[in-house]
This record gives C-alpha cells, sequence and structure tokens, in this order.
C-alpha cells in the first residue's frame, strides 16, 4: 500500500474530475489516500486528512504554486512529490492533467525517477542577533519593497566579504530550480535544476554595471537593507513571508534538506523550456509551420 497525501487547487475546473480519478484507481493500484484541509471538502468530510510523517508521496493537482505548498506540507521529510499540471506553465509539474490516470499507474508501479532539488535555508536575524524567522525555499527569497515607488539599497555579502550595494527594486536569491521563476523575469540565467549553485540577481537594478551572479552552493548570503522605505518585504517561493526592518539581516545559505521531484525517463529539462517558453528561437527549416 503507497500512502499518497493530495494537495489541490481548488480555483481548477478540473479538480473534481481529477480527484474523482483518484478515488477510482486508488482501490486497485492500491493507494491510500489523505487530503489538505482545503480538498477535503471536495473530496468528502470522511476523507483522511494528511499527516506530514505518514505519506510515501505526495499528488498535486494545480500549479508550480501548489507543489511549493506540498513541500511545505511535508516540511523536511524526503518524501517524492509528482505534480499534475492544470493550468498553464507549470515548470516543476511532470505532466498535463490528461496523463493523470498513467502517471499514477506509474508511480504505483515505479516507473520514475526522482530528481533532488537543491532548496534554500532562509533566516531574519534581528539587531539583537537573534533570528526570528526561518524557511525552506524550493525556489527563490526575495528582499523587496513593499508598494512605494522608489528602488532601496540593499548591501549583499558572500561569505563575510561585501558583493556590492544593489541598488533596485528588490533582490531575488535563488536555486537552480527557481531559476525560471522570479529569477528569469528579473532579467538573471537559466540554469539546469538538477545543478547546486545560488544565483543572485536585482530586481530592475538602477545602474547598468549590476548583473546578476553566479555563486557556489556553500555561499552564506547576506543582506542588509542601507536605508530607503523603512519596512521592507521577505517573500519565499512567492507564497509565504515577514516584513523586514531597518538593523535587520536576511541570511540564506544552502538547506540541508532537498526537495525530491518526481520525473518520467522520457522528459526532460530542455524539452520543458521548449515547450512551456519557447525556447530555442524560430523553428528549425525542416519543422512544419503551425498557422
Amino acid at each position: 500500500m503507497i500512502r499518497i497525501g493530495v494537495v489541490g487547487h481548488p480555483g481548477y475546473a478540473g479538480l473534481p474530475d481529477a480527484l474523482s480519478t483518484l478515488r477510482r484507481l486508488a482501490p486497485d493500484l492500491e493507494l491510500e489516500l489523505s487530503y489538505e484541509e482545503e480538498l477535503r471538502n471536495h473530496a468528502g468530510q470522511s476523507a483522511p486528512a494528511i499527516d506530514p510523517h505518514a505519506v510515501d508521496a505526495m499528488l498535486t493537482l494545480g500549479g508550480d504554486g501548489t507543489l511549493l505548498r506540498a513541500a511545505r506540507v511535508v516540511a523536511e521529510r524526503p518524501v517524492p512529490i509528482l505534480g499534475i499540471n492544470m493550468g498553464r506553465l507549470g515548470f516543476l509539474t511532470c505532466c498535463p492533467a490528461s496523463d493523470l490516470e498513467s502517471a499514477l499507474r506509474r508511480l504505483a508501479n515505479g516507473d520514475y525517477v526522482v530528481e533532488p532539488r537543491m532548496t534554500l535555508d532562509a533566516r531574519v536575524r534581528g539587531g539583537d542577533g537573534a533570528f526570528r524567522a526561518r524557511w525552506r525555499a524550493l525556489n527563490d527569497v526575495v528582499l523587496h519593497k513593499g508598494g512605494v515607488a522608489r528602488v532601496v539599497s540593499v548591501r549583499v555579502s558572500a561569505d563575510g566579504e561585501t558583493v556590492g550595494h544593489f541598488t533596485a527594486d528588490g533582490v531575488v536569491v535563488a536555486t537552480p530550480t527557481g531559476s525560471t521563476a522570479y529569477n528569469l523575469s528579473a532579467g538573471g540565467p537559466v540554469v539546469v535544476p538538477t545543478l547546486e549553485t545560488i544565483l543572485l540577481t536585482p530586481i530592475s537594478a538602477h545602474t547598468l554595471a549590476l548583473r546578476p551572479l553566479v555563486l557556489p552552493p556553500t555561499s552564506e548570503v547576506v543582506l542588509h537593507a542601507n536605508g530607503g522605505p523603512d519596512e521592507l518585504l521577505v517573500t519565499v517561493d512567492g507564497q509565504v513571508g515577514t516584513t523586514f526592518g531597518p538593523g535587520e539581516a536576511l541570511v540564506v545559505r544552502r538547506s540541508e534538506f532537498p526537495v525530491p521531484i518526481v520525473r518520467f525517463p522520457e522528459s526532460s529539462f530542455f524539452s520543458t523550456m521548449r515547450e512551456k517558453l519557447h525556447w530555442g528561437g524560430l523553428l528549425d527549416r525542416d519543422e512544419p509551420t503551425r498557422c
């Protein structure tokens, strides 16, 4: 019996059909299903709630945000996550909703590979030297301004040495997995997600001399605000975070706990890039044109 925790986004129209498919296939595939609290309204109140310490795998029904949420549900446990894309982009997900039944059968049969993805450990250190907040990030940690229309100045250091003073709308500290998220929108490099490195990318930099930086995975990155708005924001994976005040420090390093992402052998990062981002420029000359 494989114990599967199900996390889903109620905003997707295909969610009820996906949950129905799950319930239909579970007995034959020997799957024991449990659900996050929000999904129990759709799966039935008698459906068991997820116990993060009693699941063998996680199944997500939604987009990348849903998968990121599932990674937080199991915290630091090395539970493989199979993402079913019910939206448009879905970089972290494994396959579209139309392949749900096939994906479940392959999961039950062990016909998949697991990619351990590097994560970041992010902490906010107060002026008294004590840490008041901590998260694990699969995509990125972002220090940025709130609603004020002005740039901020952030002093960035790595391993105790000053990297520079970033005058920008903020700074993205990203993993290779997160290189195709906010980092990409901010002009950062695309990195193969199975590598281990830390990406440092300014958001709308105020000077042409400021460019993204790739750091070793062993680096400890520390960010301090040099004034500007009295209160900045720290956002982790675009979903959780806190305020960031004067005198505080944002300390980011590689986490000891990667997130295992389920992939099927025939899929690849570059095929996903070509499909999702139309990576590679113009069509090959011999490829038929589609109108």
